[in-house]
């Protein structure tokens, strides 16, 4: 008899997870990634509203219905083109020292970033599960924020959990929670910042975050209240952070498999208090929120939601790759932007050149909004000879002589 289903879909999740990272390690042979996929990644570093972990592109995604001006990859010319395996690549690629000692290349390590929660919890224990069968070590990092009276006696609690499972290296980090962007975003960065240097410490191949579908229909809806466009509307990328470091194996699983799975599993569960405060915006519209759009419009929001994401995130990245290539043709010979070509663009590829350009001023991304590009996008679409237009991190934008000047001062 097989495994309860709520274990066996978040076993089949993490195990794919663990197989694309296996394939990104041991394929070097392989063609490299296509160029609008790598100009999508560069792109969104630079565009991405969410710009403290714009994701890379993933390796399954897909660029139908090309915007006008985006190539459509060649494979045939330009595979022919490139030079067949034989001595002369040899000699340019060395092998690596294992290689020349015959000796086994090293297991990578995949860590998983735990709270004690259900969802975390439940994704160690496949991660436990799945890992020795791949080849691939599996650790664990808890981090302590020291928002809660005994935080650190919890995070001493979930790392045993950890280790229970068989899980090694297992690192319990406390972090000071700054103040900037507000309590649950200042404690973002904080745990992210502790999972970077987690993993740099360890030299992990990747971290797996346990968030749900449940957790990107609320940020969809999160950023749809904030106005923040079509990058906002794509949530959470399955693989974000620098190199793909994040993944985010639950993405297509709810919440409630979730748990279940921890339950049949007998595996013990933390319930953060802070997630159900109403002091927190996600957790007001976790508990409040939502079921209120479930009782108005029936079920189904959520996995709605969801799609939505991915469909922005597909639009999105097929914009910024048209915005990265359109970048250079609007551009004089001294490298400034010409009003005259932008005017020309789509809206939505004009501004991503327009926050381009800002932030390559100094404009910290973080703190760019879209009423900000708007008021600089008006310096082409609607000049009436006004004055320069303030932007964070002391940019000013203005029009001079046919041509809009970004810079600092």
């Amino acid at each position: 008899m097989g495994p309860h289903p709520a274990v066996a879909a978040i076993r089949l999740a993490v195990r794919r997870v663990l197989n694309d990272i296996l394939d990104e390690r041991t394929a070097p042979d392989a063609d490299p990634p296509r160029p609008e996929l790598q100009a999508a990644h560069a792109a969104r570093q630079t565009y991405g509203a969410q710009a403290r972990h714009a994701a890379p592109a993933p390796r399954a995604a897909r660029c139908a219905g090309r915007p006008p001006g985006v190539p459509t990859p060649g494979r045939g010319r330009d595979a022919a083109a490139r030079p067949a395996p034989g001595p002369q690549t040899a000699h340019e690629h060395p092998p690596a020292p294992h290689e020349r000692s015959g000796e086994r290349p090293p297991s990578p390590l995949v860590l998983v970033a735990c709270s004690g929660g259900a969802d975390s919890m439940a994704l160690a224990s496949a991660l436990a599960f799945e890992a020795p069968k791949l080849g691939i070590r599996a650790g664990g990092v808890t981090v302590d924020h020291g928002l809660q009276t005994g935080s650190d006696l919890r995070a001493g609690e979930v790392a045993q959990r950890l280790r229970e499972l068989g899980l090694d290296p297992v690192d319990a980090v406390a972090v000071t929670v700054g103040r900037e962007g507000g309590p649950e975003a200042a404690a973002r960065d904080a745990r992210y910042a502790a999972l970077d240097a987690a993993a740099e410490r360890h030299g992990a191949a990747a971290v797996l975050l346990g968030h749900t579908r449940d957790d990107q229909a609320e940020t969809v809806l999160l950023g749809l209240a904030r106005g923040s466009g079509i990058r906002s509307l794509s949530g959470m990328a399955a693989v974000s952070g620098a190199g793909g470091r994040y993944r985010r194996p639950f993405l297509h699983l709810d919440r409630q498999t979730a748990r279940k799975a921890c339950l049949v599993q007998s595996l013990p569960v933390w319930d953060d208090p802070h997630n159900a405060d109403p002091a927190y915006t996600r957790s007001r519209l976790r508990h409040e929120g939502l079921p209120a759009l479930e009782k108005a419009l029936g079920k189904g929001v959520v996995e709605a939601l969801a799609r939505t994401a991915q469909l922005s995130r597909d639009d999105a990245d097929a914009l910024d790759v048209w915005a990265g290539q359109a970048d250079a043709a609007v551009r004089d010979d001294a490298g400034r932007l010409e009003c005259a070509k932008l005017s020309v663009l789509p809206p939505a590829v004009r501004r991503r050149i327009l926050r381009r350009a800002a932030i390559e001023a100094g404009a910290p991304a973080g703190s760019l909004f879209a009423r900000h590009i708007e008021e600089v996008d008006r310096l082409i679409t609607g000049w009436r000879g006004q004055g320069a237009i303030n932007l964070p991190g002391k940019v000013v934008a203005r029009r001079q002589g046919g041509r809009l000047v970004i810079r600092q001062g």
